[in-house]
């Protein structure tokens, strides 16, 4: 056993040739990107509605679906709580989400806590992607593709490429076209709202109104009612929500972000003729 040649001292790796590595990573990766070049549905961000609304498309096998995240670690603001403090606070009845997932955590009157956010945050990840959703992470939506006001998929690049833009000559990017976006960048931030702030740019939204102060009693049912395609074509979902909306901020509890994400998978679903 490897833990008996360990102690003895005798341990040693097979051997490996350095071009077979680099050729199985380049292949692998992108014989992903030739495949997702048509997607059915296309998530932008990989926070915690992100992820959720990408657990909920994986049930069903037939779909295929892509997160982009311009961030090299997945997870968004899911992996700790408030100001750096690790538990994550999930009011009732979102953590039937909790249940399914298998995640433990300590139950109160109207809400549970689970230990460190990290716990669930991981746990999703890794039931989306061994359920087939190809996660594109250090990748960075710069633009959708928009036909007849439709938004019909994203442009896409190298976040380190992104950032370089100015420093550099023209570095173009390449697309992901899908019948679905799913835009889910979260709230302020470098990469906060992008999705709407995009539609104001070109032109579908006359405006987008920025999140009010925190309360979470009205924010968090706000940010799930107003969960919806915003404009043909693409659905937001999570703290984009409250960007477009202008509703108020929801604070260190992530309720909403899990039933958000779910809810736009079901509208993701109705509109590619699915059975919820």
């Amino acid at each position: 056993m490897v833990h008996n040649v360990l102690v003895q001292g005798d341990f040693k790796f097979a051997p490996v040739k350095e071009s077979d590595v680099s050729r199985e990573m380049t292949t692998r990766y992108m014989q992903d990107l030739i495949d997702h070049a048509d997607a059915d549905v296309v998530i932008v961000g990989a926070g915690p509605s992100g992820l959720s609304c990408a657990y909920e498309l994986s049930k069903h096998k037939n779909i295929k679906v892509a997160i982009i995240e311009a961030s090299v670690a997945p997870g968004g603001g899911g992996w700790v709580g408030g100001q750096l403090f690790s538990p994550m606070v999930v009011r009732k009845p979102a953590h039937e989400f909790l249940d399914e997932l298998g995640i433990a955590y300590d139950e109160k009157e109207n809400y549970v806590v689970v230990s460190h956010a990290a716990l669930f945050t991981s746990t999703l990840i890794s039931k989306v992607i061994a359920n087939g959703v190809k996660l594109f992470n250090a990748t960075s939506v710069e633009d959708f593709i928009i036909r007849d006001g439709v938004v019909s998929g994203v442009v896409t690049n190298w976040a380190l490429v992104t950032k370089a833009h100015g420093t550099q000559s023209c570095m173009d990017p390449q697309v992901m076209e899908s019948k679905i976006v799913v835009s889910s960048c979260g709230h302020d931030g470098p990469f906060g709202a992008t999705g709407v702030r995009r539609l104001v740019e070109v032109g579908l939204l006359d405006k987008m109104p920025g999140m009010r102060a925190l309360d979470m009693n009205a924010s968090e049912d706000a940010i799930v009612a107003l969960t919806r395609e915003i404009v043909p074509g693409m659905i937001i979902t999570g703290m984009e929500v409250a960007e477009a909306s202008g509703t108020a901020r929801m604070g260190p509890t992530f309720g909403a972000m899990m039933v958000s994400g779910r809810k736009a998978a079901d509208l993701v679903l109705a509109k590619l003729n699915k059975s919820v």
